[in-house]
């Protein structure tokens, strides 16, 4: 039986890529720091320990042929806290001799992004956390020459299995109240990734044959402007019967005041800084993913939307039908 060992299993990614992993048939060993309320797959089985407790971590996972490095620090400390935790990360995926892979995100293009991102695509971060991201991502490099197999899949922003995203935080905050948010233009396209559609991603690119060295790949996802991401989830509302009889109103991120409150509020002050993430249109060329996996399934927009509200415990699931994969 195939082992992966998923480190940050507790977050939003971690659950996804349990569930996809245990789906697919593997035994998947979960580092947490505290075993979860709601019940996992029978094939997963938490490991209850600090990621820097390395050797006992190696010891309980050994034979993992995996690693999954799903851990992600607090927006407001992850520029002091990502860096080690990746090197803990990696250390362990050396000892056990496994592929490293790491979901990646689109910091490392800047605010001069082109608007079709390839693995090619040339890398000009301009604030401290695309800086970062590109650090992460030349440390594992830079180790396959000390024998490390690694593999970054990047994806856009991340959406479904609960809270966290910029779904919850702004689009829908106020559904119950009849509104949708939108942080940017309308008509702009912005990627996004539904997490159980990038954690099955992940499996299929794990069950490759081993593959020496370093290398990235695209999650192409969804790519929507504004107007379809809030068509969509309008669509999706209605089926759990959340959307108002008049439709709902809209409304945009009021960005200047965000940047005023985050003067004082560390939170607001990081979303400010990335604020240019709505204004540069972009999205993610998958057809490289594509080629080394063929074509994956993929949940349609308006049923992973409809699930990632259910997953919010907005509206009444019982009114929806199963969401389909194609």
């Amino acid at each position: 039986m195939q082992t992966v060992l998923v480190l940050g299993a507790n977050g939003r990614f971690g659950q996804a890529a349990t569930q996809a992993f245990a789906a697919a048939g593997w035994q998947v060993l979960a580092q947490v720091r505290r075993v979860p309320v709601a019940p996992w797959p029978a094939r997963a089985h938490a490991l209850t320990l600090s990621l820097g407790d390395t050797d006992a971590l190696v010891a309980q996972a050994a034979g993992a042929q995996v690693v999954v490095h799903a851990v992600n620090p607090i927006y407001t400390r992850w520029e002091e806290e990502a860096m080690p935790a990746l090197e803990q990360g990696l250390v362990v995926a050396q000892r056990l001799n496994a592929l490293f892979m790491l979901p990646g995100n689109v910091y490392n293009y800047g605010s001069q992004m082109p608007a079709l991102l390839q693995e090619d695509t040339p890398q000009r971060p301009d604030n401290n956390k695309g800086r970062m991201r590109v650090a992460m991502e030349d440390l594992m490099q830079s180790q396959a020459t000390q024998g490390l197999r690694s593999v970054v899949i990047r994806a856009g922003d991340f959406y479904g299995c609960g809270t966290g995203s910029w779904l919850d935080l702004a689009v829908v905050k106020d559904i119950r109240r009849g509104k949708l948010v939108y942080p940017g233009p309308l008509d702009l396209p912005h990627a996004w990734a539904y997490l159980p559609d990038l954690a099955r991603a992940f499996v299929a690119v794990a069950e490759l044959p081993p593959r020496p060295g370093f290398r990235t790949l695209h999650f192409q996802g969804h790519t929507l402007t504004g107007r379809e991401l809030l068509a969509a989830v309008a669509t999706a509302a209605a089926e759990l019967d959340l959307r108002p009889a008049l439709g709902f109103k809209t409304g945009s991120m009021p960005w200047a005041l965000v940047r005023a409150v985050g003067l004082v509020h560390p939170m607001w002050r990081e979303l400010a800084r990335m604020n240019y993430l709505w204004r540069v249109p972009h999205a993610l060329d998958g057809s490289a993913l594509q080629r080394v996996v063929g074509t994956r399934p993929s949940t349609p927009v308006p049923q992973a939307l409809r699930q990632a509200l259910i997953d919010l415990g907005l509206g009444r699931p019982e009114a929806a039908a199963p969401a389909a994969v194609h």
